[in-house]
């Protein structure tokens, strides 16, 4: 049996939620738009930030890889070559990210199944 919320404690809820995305919102305006450049270390992350996530998310897609049957690790090694190969011919993120999603998906439920 799950517990219910009360009316009251609802609405606290619904509050505490529109006021955190309320703020996610506007606080970087209320902290930068001041007419000047950002602070420099906002501009150092915008750096480095987008290529330290896209590592993190390459080991998180491959921590599952096993290596005793083909069917382990062939999939992965050929999406992740397709979708560098795609970004590199197209510089396009999102033909790149669909494109090995849906190879690996065909190589996974049909080739390897």
């Amino acid at each position: 049996m799950t517990p219910s919320l009360t009316p009251g404690q609802a609405l606290a809820s619904i509050a505490v939620m529109a006021l955190v995305t309320f703020l996610t919102r506007a606080l970087p305006f209320l902290l930068f738009d001041h007419g000047d450049h950002p602070p420099r270390i906002i501009l150092y992350l915008g750096q480095v930030l987008p290529p330290a996530v896209i590592a993190m998310l390459i080991v998180y897609c491959l921590k599952g890889v096993t290596f005793s049957t083909p069917a382990g690790w062939v999939p992965a090694l050929v999406a992740g070559l397709a979708a560098v190969v795609l970004h590199l011919w197209r510089h396009n993120d999102l033909i790149s990210i669909f494109g090995a999603t849906i190879l690996y998906m065909v190589l996974v439920q049909s080739v390897f199944a």
